[in-house]
């Protein structure tokens, strides 16, 4: 079969068929370019890309990309920040507005039309370059380094901003340290290598690690089962995370009250701080992790800005178990996270209450399984953006954008959304997570692909096309 003689819709037909007997290698590149707009043959849903320059990719999955009105979308550019018109998505081609050139957003205020951004090299995150399966880490500090209080330079005069979608106007954010800031605009938080003055949290004794490869695939080696490349990796990746945990620093949290810039180190602890996210709907409570290796650490916590209420949401119960990705509810009641009983093994969504403990799980199927989870703004139903066989779950038939509705008996149903053979997800290997939001009506997931040979904009409808 000659896929270049082909239309662009017979061609998408062909390669999603060719793609079902024969996935290609993850760095493999598309047979052609699509249209604007097109159904997907594999699954009956229209797609649009939304987005009108190579480069261009959402935001990371837990980062608010949606005005409080639900009206507009933004993601990064190569030229700067864009924002679409959601009222009319799907009548026509998209309706891009450039908000900010030479910029990087880094989230859409919760309260107002307002995004955060950086200029320069101080942006964050992005949707761009995240590990999936195990962790999405940023740099450490140094384990064993020499304590030293959490960063404490306002980061606006760095380059620290926000913008109103409608009418562009621009105003530097005073007293910012680091970029993550609540859901009012009272606080930022940042994190840094510090150690408890009162001398109240003490250092742990160090833990001796065994070899990923023998923590992970240790049945395997003894039965004298070769791993596959795909284990190899995984393993080298959970080696270099792991590498940290026998001897960690202590680092703490700086909150800054963003009216008088006094800030506040609280929240001592023995680990890496990671993936922050204030609640959308308590300017007082944070959502953080211990970063590392999943199946090594306890990773979902909690804090208040005034350094109360520092507790553990979900605390694994048998070895190799994982939760990770947490992300709030919209409603900011629940925190919910990727479970594993064990690792690798049996997934499941995991929610946890934030007033109550109370603690929800539904049950998956293996290939329904996503590198990052995501909810809609009703609860009512569920996206996963999927994962090639390199990632955790190593699945053979993992790469699609999944919609999944929650069951009154604890379980899902899924539904398959769009085809992703041809997409690349290993980061390591130029490849991107796809960080899969739903559009505030519920009408549909938005995503970053590469599938066309270069990272792009998408959104796919819920409902099937007639």
């Amino acid at each position: 079969m000659k896929l270049s003689a082909l239309s662009p819709v017979c061609l998408m037909v062909a390669a999603s068929a060719f793609a079902a007997d024969n996935p290609p290698a993850p760095s493999a590149p598309p047979p052609a370019t699509l249209p604007r707009e097109w159904v997907d043959p594999a699954t009956g849903h229209r797609v649009i890309r939304l987005s009108d320059a190579a480069g261009s990719n959402a935001l990371y999955f837990h980062q608010n990309s949606y005005t409080p009105e639900g009206d507009k979308l933004i993601f990064n550019a190569p030229a700067g920040i864009m924002a679409v018109d959601l009222t009319t998505l799907g009548t026509g081609e998209p309706k891009l507005d450039l908000v900010v050139p030479g910029a990087t957003a880094t989230e859409m205020a919760w309260q107002t039309r307002d995004v955060y951004f950086t200029r320069g090299a101080g942006g964050r995150r992005g949707g761009a370059g995240r590990r999936g399966g195990a962790s999405d880490a940023a740099t450490p500090p140094a384990p064993g380094a020499a304590a030293t209080p959490a960063p404490v330079t306002p980061a606006a005069a760095a380059g620290f901003f926000a913008a109103n979608l409608d009418t562009h106007a621009v105003r530097p954010i005073a007293n910012v340290r680091g970029t993550e800031l609540n859901c009012d605009e009272t606080f930022s938080v940042t994190t840094g290598n510090a150690t408890d003055p009162t001398g109240r949290v003490q250092q742990p004794a160090p833990r001796v690690m065994v070899p990923q490869r023998e923590r992970m695939f240790g049945d395997k080696i003894k039965a004298g089962i070769p791993l596959t490349p795909d284990e190899e990796y995984a393993a080298t990746k959970e080696d270099g995370l792991s590498a940290r945990i026998p001897n960690q620093a202590s680092m703490a949290f700086t909150f800054t009250n963003l009216k008088t810039g006094a800030p506040l180190t609280t929240g001592y602890q023995y680990a890496w701080l990671n993936h922050l996210q204030f609640s959308p709907t308590d300017p007082n409570l944070l959502l953080y992790c211990h970063e590392g290796t999943w199946h090594e650490v306890d990773r979902v916590w909690v804090i208040r800005t005034d350094g109360t209420g520092q507790r553990l949401l979900h605390a694994r119960t048998m070895d190799m178990e994982i939760a990770g990705h947490e992300f709030w509810s919209h409603d900011g009641s629940t925190v919910w996270f990727d479970l594993q009983l064990p690792r690798s093994k049996d997934f499941w969504l995991g929610g946890v209450n934030v007033t109550t403990g109370k603690e929800t799980r539904y049950h998956l199927e293996r290939d329904w399984w996503g590198v990052h989870f995501n909810i809609s703004r009703d609860g009512k139903l569920f996206a996963s953006d999927g994962g090639d066989p390199t990632q955790v779950a190593f699945a053979q038939d993992g790469q699609w954008i999944n919609l999944l509705r929650p069951q009154a008996d604890g379980t899902m149903t899924r539904e398959k959304l769009v085809n992703l053979a041809m997409h690349n997800y290993v980061t390591g290997r130029g490849g991107v997570e796809p960080n899969v939001t739903f559009t505030p009506d519920g009408k549909w997931v938005v995503f970053t692909g590469n599938f066309e040979g270069a990272k792009q904009v998408y959104a796919v409808e819920v409902a099937k096309a007639k």
